[in-house]
């Protein structure tokens, strides 16, 4: 990201009748950024890329794009354009005119709309359909043929509202490495809203977790999922073991102890009894026929292709997930293993954290 920021957003807040929506909001974008708004419904994602866009108008803080304030240009002059969920094609236009609609109202020159269609229908490989209509397209190139109509004017940022959840799971996932493409071959800013963390995870440079109107965490994808900040980020950012337990330091080292055994520790800086929560992701958990490890049982196993996914029922009526690369047949139910965990693997959180 640049040092001058693209996109600025100071202290912005929102409230509807007694609803927070937004409050005291704060974060950048940089110039040619994929940036993902990341959280479950309801928590005030949506409505901060409508105050981007225009839509609505913060009850206080400043938005700023370019070093220009936003707030005080009405939608149709902001250098900002919006890809809804929907797409909102226009069924009687065929794909090219559909490209094209906003270049002619902004009454451009027949030659530089054909031309800065052409080009954008090539990028989102389109360009063999310009004449089909919208009826005769299958979901993704639909979807295409929205982002193309998005990018035409040529916008500085675009807003991209839940741009892949009309898509089943292998489009979405092919689709993803298309609109990565797209965007970095455009070097246009991009700022996605999405509930779907393994979405946010593969398409942002940076990730803003948002709850209940304020921002949990803003990072990299690596930097939310290793290093989450909160037990809500932690738990909504991909699937997590949350274990309860203490922490012993003893002559041997540091230990964080469960109900179900001991894990070694090398990164807490908590003191000797203090309560604690150990976020442990499910690959990160090894499996070993013996060892000095605590030991559990196998209860349940999904084979998901790639990887196996195992239940395990340890002492203490604690149930911990565990994925294994590999086949089914390397498990058992009822089978006994040991769990190696590396002494700085999952995240700690102090209680109350």
């Amino acid at each position: 990201m640049t040092a001058t920021p693209l996109l600025s957003i100071e202290h912005a807040s929102k409230r509807f009748g007694e609803t927070v929506a937004l409050d005291d909001v704060s974060l950048t974008v940089g110039a040619g950024e994929f940036f993902a708004l990341l959280g479950p419904s309801g928590c005030g994602k949506t409505t901060l890329m409508r105050l981007v866009a225009g839509f609505e108008t913060p009850d206080s803080g400043r938005l700023a794009l370019a070093g220009r304030d936003l707030c005080a240009l009405p939608p149709h002059r902001r250098p900002v354009n919006m890809m809804f969920q929907s797409y909102a094609l226009f069924p009687h236009l065929d794909v090219f005119e559909n490209v094209a609609f906003g270049l002619r109202r902004k009454g451009l020159a027949r030659e530089a709309i054909d031309a800065r269609v052409t080009e954008l229908l090539d990028i989102v490989q389109l360009s063999a359909l310009g004449a089909r209509k919208i009826d005769q397209l299958s979901g993704g190139q639909r979807q295409r043929v929205a982002l193309a109509r998005a990018l035409a004017p040529g916008p500085a940022l675009l807003l991209l509202d839940e741009p892949l959840a009309a898509l089943d799971r292998k489009l979405r996932e092919e689709t993803q490495f298309q609109l990565k493409e797209i965007q970095r071959k455009l070097a246009t800013a991009f700022v996605v809203v999405t509930h779907d963390q393994d979405e946010a995870l593969a398409l942002a440079d940076r990730i803003a977790v948002m709850r209940a109107g304020r921002i949990e965490q803003i990072g990299s994808p690596l930097d939310v999922y290793r290093r989450p900040q909160s037990r809500f980020v932690a738990d909504f950012v991909g699937a997590t073991n949350m274990i309860e337990g203490r922490i012993a330091r003893e002559a041997g080292g540091v230990y964080f102890v469960a109900p179900f055994g001991r894990l070694p520790r090398e990164d807490c800086a908590l003191p000797d009894g203090a309560r604690a929560t150990l976020s442990l992701r499910p690959e990160e958990i090894g499996l070993a026929d013996a060892g000095e490890g605590p030991a559990g049982r196998v209860e349940d196993i999904a084979f998901r292709g790639g990887t196996t996914q195992l239940r395990l029922a340890l002492a203490g009526g604690a149930a911990l997930r565990a994925d294994v690369v590999g086949g089914r047949g390397d498990f058992s139910l009822g089978q006994k293993l040991h769990l190696v965990v590396e002494p700085r693997s999952g995240a700690l959180f102090a209680e109350g954290a």
